[in-house]
């Protein structure tokens, strides 16, 4: 007997594009990587004390954003009990409420806060997504794990088809450059390194049929980054200003 559908809470522009409705139908019911399903669902059981009273998500997470983003931010994965609890990408937690404050400083997304998936949040210009789309133990997916995913990365670049890629983190950074590789984007070696402010222009294609996106490298915003100062608002907010001028959001 076939999954029951699942409809993706998070994402309502994707009704407007039959691509990322379909991958969002494809992600939400996957259940490739045995551990991660273990985990996830395992995190939705014992809940933390805090939401002990909320059903949890427990599934793969969709991307969140403009259907027709021109700017891609690309993360690690869910949280446990942030995505991997409310279902939405960088909501429900404080990594979440950073960024979309700096999204909504920088005139990106219509408020600053991400509580939950119907609360009204919508991102302009901008799309947020990770490499791997189930809550990982010690949020550390394993390289096997990153791979199965990779799929699903490919198709959401090719369906968005973003001119900038906000990447947060080493983890990300590694994953983009291999699944741009993966889709015949001419990407050097050895790859670019990963570093907060680093700038990399990657293309596709030649003549008149060239395409180029250009990778921005941002610290993540853990509250490991963002509570020790690593990653300020001003850096973050420097980041976003930067690609939305490449953009021309």
């Amino acid at each position: 007997m076939s999954a029951p559908l699942v409809v993706p809470p998070g994402d309502p522009d994707a009704a407007g594009s039959p691509a990322l409705a379909a991958l969002d139908a494809d992600v939400v019911v996957c259940r490739a990587c045995p551990r991660l399903v273990a985990w996830r669902e395992q995190v939705g059981r014992e809940r933390r004390a805090a939401f002990r009273d909320e059903e949890y998500w427990a599934r793969p997470v969709p991307g969140f954003g403009d259907a027709a983003a021109r700017i891609l931010v690309v993360g690690l994965a869910p949280a446990a009990h942030g995505a991997n609890r409310t279902g939405r990408m960088f909501t429900g937690d404080r990594s979440g409420d950073f960024l979309f404050a700096a999204m909504h400083r920088t005139g990106l997304a219509n408020q600053p806060t991400s509580v939950r998936a119907d609360d009204g949040l919508r991102l302009t210009g901008i799309r947020a997504t990770a490499p791997v789309r189930c809550a990982p133990p010690a949020n550390k997916p394993t390289p096997d794990e990153r791979r199965a995913c990779a799929p699903f990365l490919a198709r959401e670049l090719a369906a968005v088809d973003p001119v900038v890629a906000v990447v947060l983190g080493a983890f990300g950074w590694a994953a983009l450059l291999d699944t741009l590789r993966d889709l015949g984007w001419a990407v050097p070696r050895p790859s670019p390194r990963f570093a907060h402010g680093a700038e990399v222009v990657v293309t596709r294609g030649a003549g008149d049929d060239e395409r180029s996106l250009t990778l921005l490298g941002c610290f993540h915003v853990s509250q490991q980054n963002t509570f020790t100062g690593r990653l300020t608002p001003a850096m973050l907010d420097a980041v976003l200003l930067r690609a939305r001028a490449l953009a021309d959001v």
